[in-house]
């Protein structure tokens, strides 16, 4: 029923913009106007040279039939052969400068329509990095990948196929025709008399398929996401035996991309039938006018052969022009997914007064913060915290208290609703972005490595940094002994999932990059929890050395590494409910004595 309803709706969806997408495409094409403008005359001049070659033909062809006809009756020696070699030689030279044309065409056309992807997809990683987080909170990876891979390349090949084409056919169409009403306007006119039926029956599937192209391009998107969200979570698809639902999941996805396409390729693909109907039926009224009209001798055998041809030559491009009908398409629904991407909302741009500080104390202030990912559902509700500048900081509170939520906004990834987050006195969205995340450095629970070497992903912190710098941060955290215990050391690969190294390493690492970066405020989000208590300790020292001095915010689940916090801001439910220092809470005996008491008790257990 539910897989129903879906494709009852997607019959019922239409194209959002077509007209303001093809308006955005020739935005990109504006600059390439002279190449372009060549690429015409060049199609224009190729047409012209092929459309003049069946009148030479049809020239050559009637010496050749009177030539016969005039031995046979005895009226001439023979056949003109001087005359009609001289016509060959013209055709074949023709014919050559037309391919000569339209290889220049398509070359500079080439060049063009790869131009304009080029940009394109250099527009679209300008906009990632624009991008607030909360777009691809609700996008899948595997979706903006379709945008910037699939959808680029279908608009780059249909430009690069069929501009061109496009100008050809229409020089061809325009040129036969006048070359069909300069051999007979009666035979023309019946010939054109047939076309429009093919016309209407095009504009009409071309209206119906648009919508399934735009959906076929919108499920090729989502079955990318799926493929790659599957692939990274493979291990635990399997540790849960989830193969069968996995697959189902995959089916209904791909079920529904098989239906939109289907219909999509079925509506187009009557195209091409449709124009060759056309094209017999114009043929056999050509051939029995051009035979009735030789018998009354209104027009040569040459004139009926040349016109043929040129029926053949403008059945040709229509049918050409049906075919691009049935690819554009496609490119205007790529394009308008490409365009819905870079025109999506970015993050605010920075303030053209940009506070920049000389010198960083590291004092944090959190005033009346107030945030929620959805406006309507607020999870921070009033948080207000004074930090001195060098102070260690733990954050804690149970699962879903807002933790991580207030260190992103002290990164100025989300901003807040209302309230203000100031760094020495200056409220953050008075930063440039560039600067504030320069005094800021982050180690995410979650790790990031990227394809490349150990040395090459810790120096990542700091690109400037010399090899000498990269191996004392790896030493300040305790990460120099395993790194030389790997193939390679400082020079081995990671892979592109970085599992040919473990979990614990891996945040190691992460942490070595932070110590790289030397910020002023440094946030560590559960940064030890991916590792064993002897390498935690070792790790614990180090971090004590590199927040010295400087303002530190911790997230710890294990509450007993945060002992010696200057602040512990317990938090639940949005709000800080306690704070103080350690002793101090326990005294209290209030909500943080009962989260340390408990985990306390687990320890024993």
């Amino acid at each position: 029923m539910g897989r129903n309803r879906s494709s009852r709706n997607l019959a019922n969806e239409r194209a959002k913009d077509i007209r303001g997408t093809i308006k955005k495409l020739l935005s990109y094409l504006k600059k390439y106007r002279k190449s372009l403008m060549i690429v015409v005359m060049f199609a224009i001049l190729s047409s012209a040279f092929a459309i003049i070659g069946p009148k030479i033909l049809g020239k050559a062809t009637t010496k050749l039939f009177e030539g016969i006809m005039e031995k046979i009756t005895g009226l001439s020696a023979g056949v003109d052969f001087g005359y009609i070699t001289k016509m060959l030689i013209i055709l074949v030279i023709l014919y050559v400068t037309s391919a000569f044309f339209n290889l220049i065409q398509g070359y500079i056309m080439a060049g063009v329509t790869q131009k304009v992807a080029f940009n394109l997809r250099k527009s679209i990683s300008l906009k990632i990095n624009k991008m607030p987080l909360k777009y691809f909170d609700k996008q899948t990876h595997g979706d903006v990948l379709s945008r910037v891979t699939n959808d680029v390349d279908m608009v780059s090949e249909t430009l690069s196929q069929t501009m061109s084409t496009f100008v050809s056919s229409v020089a061809t169409i325009i040129g036969v025709l006048i070359m069909m009403f300069s051999i007979n306007v009666g035979m023309t006119l019946v010939t054109l008399v047939v076309i429009p039926i093919s016309g209407i029956l095009i504009f009409f599937i071309v209206k119906k398929s648009q919508k399934y192209f735009t959906h076929q391009q919108k499920f090729v998107g989502k079955i990318n996401g799926y493929v790659e969200e599957m692939y990274s979570g493979h291990n635990i698809i399997k540790v849960f035996n989830r193969e069968n639902q996995t697959i189902d999941g995959f089916e209904n996805i791909n079920n529904e991309l098989y239906n939109t396409a289907w219909k999509a390729n079925f509506l187009s693909g009557l195209m091409q039938p449709i124009m060759a109907f056309v094209g017999n039926l114009a043929y056999v009224i050509v051939s029995i006018l051009g035979g009735y009209l030789t018998i009354k001798n209104k027009i040569k055998v040459g004139d009926i052969l040349s016109f043929i041809q040129y029926t053949r030559s403008f059945i040709n491009p229509m049918d050409e022009l049906a075919n691009i009908a049935s690819s554009f398409q496609s490119t205007i629904a790529a394009a308008e997914r490409v365009f819905e991407f870079l025109d999506a909302e970015e993050e605010p741009s920075d303030r053209r007064n940009a506070v920049k500080l000389k010198r960083v104390k590291g004092e944090v202030d959190f005033k009346n913060v107030a945030f929620g990912y959805d406006e309507n559902k607020i999870i921070i509700k009033d948080f207000s915290a004074h930090i001195e500048p060098g102070q260690k900081v733990a954050i804690v509170g149970p699962t879903g208290a807002g933790k991580t939520t207030v260190v992103k906004l002290l990164m100025r990834f989300y901003d807040v609703n209302s309230g203000a987050i100031t760094i020495d006195g200056h409220d953050i969205k008075d930063f440039s972005k560039k600067d504030l995340r320069q005094i800021l450095g982050m180690v995410l629970q979650d790790t990031w490595l990227f394809n490349g070497t150990i040395m090459d992903n810790i120096r990542y912190g700091d690109l400037k940094a010399s090899d000498e710098d990269v191996i004392k941060a790896a030493k300040a955290a305790h990460v120099d002994h395993f790194i030389h215990t790997l193939p390679d050391a400082y020079n081995m690969e990671l892979n592109e999932e970085a599992n040919n190294i473990s979990l614990g390493q891996k945040q190691l690492l992460t942490i070595a990059r932070a110590f790289l970066a030397d910020p002023r405020i440094l946030i560590l989000d559960e940064a030890t929890s991916s590792v064993d208590t002897r390498t935690e300790i070792l790790i614990q020292g180090a971090m004590d050395r590199l927040m010295k001095n400087r303002t530190s915010f911790v997230i710890a689940h294990r509450l007993s590494t945060i002992q010696d916090a200057d602040l512990i801001l317990v938090m639940n439910d949005g709000d800080i409910v306690e704070q103080g220092k350690h002793d101090e809470l326990l005294k209290k005996n209030g909500f943080y004595a009962k989260l340390y008491n408990s985990q306390f008790e687990e320890e024993k257990k």
